[in-house]
């Protein structure tokens, strides 16, 4: 996924063009089809060119990764005749933006220390799970319910507990989650995004590729290049240990982090998975962040 010149960075603003050309129909974009068969998958270059206003030999250019300074003019302009969304029309500014001043030094990991009065924190959101993660989906801290939520995570250990990894590589994901197709493809759609602005860095280069070469479902996705996915505010989980939970995630930035956020999950206080929610906070053992000996919750 690393690449080592502008004209890499280029490729990639070429790659999210080809993959939303590919799958955008003429018909959606207005276009009327003939009867013959067409070869090509979604648009033709050439129409998607039209569409956009712009010389075909232009565009083969950005598509080719030989173009890395398209005019925000020529940006929106693609970005209307795809029809993309607001996200989707951003990260293509982002590529862009990229391709334009790419240095070849490619960023250190960002730290994976979480503050103490965040770690207080979570202990006060108890008996709501809640837990810490990294831009890259680490999970860096947690409570007792954070980390038992998800069942058979706390077997993997510390510095593997990550929640793309969970969801593609474990096991215990598909029953646990009966709408994980749903939740897989918000997943992939949130690190196709941060690899468009930081394709180099090496905790999402690492990850990116242990999945591409573990999972098939994952490297479908990948392939794909959505990066907007519609993560359920209500989630369902069918867990092992305390049955059926019906639960509202959020998830809040930590400021002044290099993309931390916290991760907590509610139910009404009185009903049934209010009341799983108390029974897995107090059954659950309370592991060490260092990933050492259990403690007392």
């Amino acid at each position: 996924m690393a690449s080592t010149s502008a004209h890499g960075e280029g490729a990639e603003l070429g790659r999210y063009l080809r993959a939303r050309r590919t799958r955008t129909s003429p018909e959606h974009v207005g276009l009327t089809v003939g009867t013959g068969i067409r070869r090509t998958p979604g648009l033709r270059r050439e129409e998607l060119a039209t569409l956009a206003g712009i010389s075909i030999d232009y565009y083969v250019r950005l598509e080719r990764g030989k173009e890395t300074r398209p005019s925000p003019a020529v940006l929106d302009a693609l970005a209307r005749a795809l029809h993309l969304d607001d996200r989707e029309h951003q990260h293509l500014r982002e590529l862009a933006a990229r391709a334009a001043r790419y240095a070849p030094e490619p960023p250190p990991a960002p730290s994976r220390t979480v503050r103490p009065h965040v770690r207080l924190l979570l202990e006060s959101l108890r008996p709501n799970p809640a837990y810490v993660i990294s831009r890259s989906m680490d999970v860096l801290a947690w409570n007792p319910g954070g980390l038992a939520l998800y069942a058979g995570l706390a077997d993997w250990p510390a510095t593997q507990r990550n929640l793309a990894r969970y969801l593609f590589l474990h096991p215990a994901a598909r029953s646990l989650l009966p709408d994980r197709e749903r939740q897989i493809t918000a997943c992939v759609a949130r690190l196709r995004a941060l690899a468009g602005i930081a394709p180099d860095a090496p905790d999402l280069t690492r990850l990116v590729g242990e999945l591409l070469l573990k999972s098939p479902d994952f490297a479908g996705l990948w392939e794909r290049y959505e990066v907007t996915g519609h993560k359920p505010v209500r989630k369902t989980f069918q867990h092992p240990e305390v049955g059926p939970l019906t639960l509202t995630s959020q998830s809040l930035h930590i400021e002044g982090t290099p993309g931390q956020r916290i991760g907590v999950y509610t139910a009404e206080p009185g009903g049934p998975d209010h009341d799983a929610l108390l029974l897995l906070d107090l059954t659950a053992p309370s592991v060490a962040p260092s990933g050492g000996a259990p403690r007392v919750g």
